[in-house]
């Protein structure tokens, strides 16, 4: 059994596309497994670390058609069309027997050459709403396994199914205890998470930066991880308060890879954008949490954040207000036991710890032309 797997942009594609690779490799030890990346890509990184090994990893030209300016966007259609021929020459040359997609502008030449070569082709959608590439290629997908039942209505009766989000290995094994102890916390104090994604949010860094003092004079010790872009800007205001990245109460990383695991389970509360992760991995730990949606992207993390809050698992703040509202719903939660506890709950409720394997599963009958 040969697999391709497509993606690319962000962590909120890449990691949902290894942990089936990984699933995959489980249930398929005998499976040749391929990757299909952008040229120059940041996912390149994060397959490398990824904990399956792929036969071959390829890079293919791709661009962003929206949200930029026409000279970029038609520079983006020329590339778009030479990856579409980069990906047919790879799979003719290979015949893989199916094709997974998870996001990313990567998608859209993959996605192309398996319609055009009918191999048959599984989305994995990890947010509530798709993006623009991923409501381009469902029309050619064979099959869509999506997080949750808001999803559905997305897509043609029967094309897609609820698996939940692909989670890593790493992210089920992980405990309170261990994290604790990895970090060098006092389980005597509460731990607020902050972090903004595979690649950091400045105005979140901006926002905790500001009223960290009171944070640490109410008792809250922090993990904060920073994206690798505003790392040094962080360390400097932590020196100016007189403090370190590695202090007694605040822990700062510029990036967490496997550790985010032990992150998440040692963290009483979450700062965070609203990307896909949060979805599979906040409710993995039934961590309560207090969403900012990055304002300047496709609405999806809105709808993500929207998902949560309806349920009880978290709180909604705005970018543009969080010089307002963070210290305040910060200090609300983390004082009130009985909503925290029950955030955590609501949050919990929403868990499906199997949904590589559901989507590794799916992705399997596909490439064995089990419709």
């Amino acid at each position: 059994m040969q697999i391709s797997i497509a993606a690319g942009g962000t962590g909120g594609h890449v990691y949902p596309a290894t942990a089936i690779a990984e699933a995959l490799a489980g249930l398929e030890p005998d499976a040749r497994l391929t990757f299909i990346g952008s040229v120059g890509g940041f996912e390149r990184p994060l397959v490398e670390a990824s904990p399956v090994k792929f036969a071959q990893y390829i890079e293919v030209q791709s661009g962003p058609i929206n949200g930029v300016g026409i000279l970029r966007a038609g520079v983006s259609l020329v590339k778009l069309g030479i990856g579409t021929a980069q990906a047919l020459v790879f799979m003719l040359r290979h015949r893989p027997d199916a094709l997974l997609l998870t996001g990313g502008w990567v998608c859209v030449p993959g996605g192309i050459a398996a319609w055009m070569l009918r191999v048959p082709s599984m989305i994995s959608l990890p947010d509530i709403e798709p993006a623009l590439t991923i409501k381009a290629l469902r029309h050619l997908a064979t099959r869509v396994a999506v997080t949750a039942p808001d999803s559905l209505r997305y897509f043609r009766a029967g094309q897609a199914v609820v698996t939940g989000y692909p989670l890593r290995q790493a992210l089920l094994t992980a405990t309170r205890a261990a994290g604790i102890a990895h970090f060098g916390l006092d389980p005597a104090r509460r731990t607020l998470l902050v972090f903004g994604g595979s690649r950091g949010a400045r105005s979140i860094n901006r926002a905790v930066a500001a009223i960290l003092p009171e944070l640490l004079a109410d008792g809250v010790q922090l993990l904060w991880v920073t994206g690798k872009v505003d790392w040094d800007e962080v360390v400097g205001i932590l020196k100016q308060q007189g403090l370190t990245a590695d202090g007694e109460r605040v822990k700062a990383f510029a990036y967490l890879h496997e550790d985010m695991a032990l992150a998440l389970a040692s963290a009483d509360l979450a700062v965070s954008r609203s990307g896909a992760s949060v979805l599979g991995e906040l409710t993995l730990f039934g961590l309560p949490s207090i969403l900012v949606p990055y304002p300047y992207a496709w609405r999806y993390q809105k709808v993500n954040a929207d998902y949560l809050v309806r349920q009880g698992a978290a709180v909604m703040v705005e970018d543009g207000r969080m010089s307002e509202t963070l210290l305040p719903t910060i200090r609300q939660i983390m004082r009130d036991d009985v909503q925290r506890g029950a955030m955590g709950r609501a949050s919990a409720a929403l868990a499906q710890p199997q949904g590589a394997a559901n989507a590794a599963r799916e992705l399997i009958r596909l490439a064995n032309k089990e419709r």
